[in-house]
């Protein structure tokens, strides 16, 4: 799917995503990573939800926004709830979804100017 939005300037946005890779900023990335509107963190450990770990989530809490979005794979799966203790710690809000459903999310609060991390999961193929 191809997003079309009218984002400011100078920020990260999702611009297009599906089954195999999302584009961030027309760059297309097919391995999991982080993104807030102002950084892009390539090569996030987890291939799926059943590799999340707690360190995973330990780089999401270090990137000190309020609002996280974990974008799960193909379906909305939850993480073991010790996974998150980095993230309450912290008293970050996470919403988890689907990772498309995500994609979507994530570009809506980053329009608004909402302080935003999405941690994506694209899962690899066989």
């Amino acid at each position: 799917m191809k997003l079309h939005s009218s984002v400011t300037t100078g920020l990260l946005a999702i611009t297009a995503y599906d089954a195999r890779h999302i584009a961030v900023n027309g760059r297309p990335l097919t391995r999991s990573f982080l993104l807030t509107p102002q950084r892009l963190i390539e090569d996030w450990p987890p291939d799926s939800i059943d590799s999340l770990t707690e360190s995973d989530l330990q780089a999401v809490a270090g990137l000190d926004c309020p609002i996280v979005l974990l974008g799960t794979g193909p379906r909305q799966r939850f993480p073991a709830p010790a996974l998150l203790r980095p993230l309450i710690e912290r008293r970050v809000g996470v919403e988890v979804m689907d990772t498309h459903a995500a994609c979507r999310t994530y570009n809506i609060l980053m329009a608004e100017g909402r302080d935003v991390a999405a941690a994506l999961i694209i899962e690899c193929a066989g």
